[in-house]
């Protein structure tokens, strides 16, 4: 043992030893590179025999090596100094993080405060402090004492599943029921035709409302109708945009609800409206209300979606997008709230409303940088119209409003759906087209926009227009709209080759909505 000793404090003490020759070197290599005294004795030995050249070699030499050592200097500065920040940074977090926790048990202690208080109010009202609402037994409403001078019953629910309360939750829509309790429907003019209601419309905005509208833009509003319950109005500020379903609606004599979409809506409570826990009130929103009073009527009714993508459309709008898919009517219903009451609006079926017929979604959209990009899947259920110039004053006689049924506007349409189909041979080109468009940029034509394009070309003719005008407007605001999202830099020679298979197919300078859209896709990539 005593061996073992000697010879591991001889081992220890030679390491030592060398991690000390280490420092020692280090230091004496430090003194050396800063030993001034010693670069000045060696100057003077030297400099004796220098010339012009060296002097001024020598000069540029210590220049050279003094930026040099104060590079050297400041790059230690630097990291030190981030150093220091970094080390700040560390502790600046932790001590966020510390204020979060801190922040979070506050939370905790505030949410059992809350809870605390509404057990003392749910107790003050008599009610169990588990839940608000009894789903078991019967008595009478809240508020009633029991014959035996007990606490007050609670709320009972019926076999049907009904809670019996004698609160109201609905407000608005309780108004529009008893509104319609005594109403008088108007007399409708059912003898106008597509044509007549385009012609009046257009004069009547003229005449009493001071807007100008060519006759191609209100034919594509009505043909947009026809073919989708959602229409786009898309274009330069100051076209018109909200105009036009505004002074609809008031031709018609049933104004346009509009709903000014705010860049905070992220779902569809902004436009439906929620119910509210605390209060046991439904928020109602306009846009609620209009659409539980069209079940009521039989009005063409019109919902302004006014700068719908101030925000996202698929984000507030979804639900919608999804029922206005469905095929079968009868499927179109909105969950309104969980449960339903014994107080709640006629209509509203176990908590849901039922989407009428009789309603369109106008949306107005700008491109612009505090917009966003409307996506497919909302382009593809709706129908754009462009409105990129302010329409042309005109003289028109005064046209006074009148009163359209929703009946006859869908026998309006039927009959220009059974009279003015797509001809065979448009079809036929339509389908070739189809195929070359696959072919070349692998973009297909799609079931819903070719049953789109079969609603609306009919209409359009029905109020005046040609058929290949429709037909036109339909693959230039539909088909040909999805190839920005190509890569279109590398697809001018297709899409020049695209213009002239158009020209040929259906004759030129017959589709010049499509061929001017697809020049200006080619100048702008």
């Amino acid at each position: 043992m005593n061996g073992f000793l000697k010879w591991f404090f001889a081992f220890i003490s030679e390491m030592l030893k060398g991690y000390s020759e280490i420092i020692k070197g280090i230091g004496h290599g430090i003194v050396q590179i800063f030993n001034i005294r010693n670069y000045i004795s060696i100057f003077k030995e030297y400099s004796q025999d220098f010339g012009a050249l060296s002097w001024v070699l020598s000069i540029l030499a210590l220049i050279i090596v003094i930026a040099i050592y104060i590079l050297i200097a400041m790059m230690i500065i630097l990291g030190i100094r981030k150093y220091i920040r970094f080390r700040h940074s560390i502790v600046s977090n932790e001590d966020l993080l510390e204020e979060i926790a801190e922040l979070q048990r506050k939370v905790m202690k505030m949410a059992k405060e809350k809870d605390e208080i509404m057990a003392l109010k749910v107790a003050q009202m008599g009610l169990p402090t588990g839940s608000t609402l009894s789903f078991a037994g019967s008595g009478a409403a809240s508020g009633e004492e029991s014959g035996d001078g007990s606490a007050p019953a609670v709320p009972a629910v019926a076999e049907s599943g009904v809670i019996q309360t004698g609160e109201y939750r609905f407000s608005k829509l309780i108004e529009v029921d008893n509104y319609y309790r005594d109403f008088t429907p108007p007399e409708y003019d059912d003898s106008v035709s597509l044509a007549d209601i385009c012609e009046r419309y257009r004069n009547f905005a003229c005449s009493r409302m001071h807007l100008f509208y060519e006759p191609k833009t209100i034919r594509l509003f009505i043909a947009g109708m026809a073919s989708t319950k959602l229409i786009i109005l898309q274009g330069i500020s100051g076209t018109g945009k909200t105009s036009l379903p505004y002074s609809f609606g008031k031709f018609l004599q049933v104004d346009t609800t509009i709903a000014s979409v705010q860049p905070s809506w992220r779902d569809r409570t902004e436009l439906f409206g929620y119910f509210n826990e605390f209060t046991k009130n439904f928020n109602e929103t306009e846009v609620l209300k209009r659409i539980y009073a069209s079940g009521y009527n039989d009005d063409v009714n019109l919902i302004l979606l006014d700068e719908m993508n101030i925000a996202r459309v698929e984000y507030y709008f979804a639900e919608m997008l999804s029922i206005l898919e469905m095929p079968n009517a009868d499927e179109w219903e909105l969950d309104i709230v969980p449960n339903a009451w014994s107080t709640d609006p006629v209509k509203l079926d176990k908590g849901k409303i039922v989407i009428p017929q009789n309603i369109w979604y106008i949306g107005t959209a700008n491109n612009d940088d505090s917009t966003f990009a409307i996506s497919d899947k909302v382009y593809d259920r709706a129908q754009p119209i462009n409105l990129d110039a302010k329409g042309v004053e005109f003289e028109a006689p005064d046209t006074e409003p009148m009163h359209l049924s929703f009946k006859h506007l869908e026998t309006l349409f039927q009959e220009a759906f059974d009279k003015y189909p797509i001809s065979q041979e448009n079809l036929k080109k339509i389908q070739q087209l189809d195929l070359w468009v696959i072919e070349k940029l692998r973009v297909a034509f799609g079931n819903r926009i070719l049953k789109q394009m079969n609603l609306f070309v009919p209409v359009y003719v029905a109020c005046g227009g040609e058929e290949l005008d429709g037909i036109d407007y339909v693959l230039a605001t539909k088909i040909f709209r999805k190839f920005e999202s190509l890569n279109l830099a590398m697809l001018r020679e297709e899409l020049r080759e695209l213009c002239v298979y158009i020209n040929k197919s259906f004759g030129k300078n017959k589709m010049n909505e499509s061929i001017a859209y697809l020049e200006r896709l080619q100048k702008l990539f």
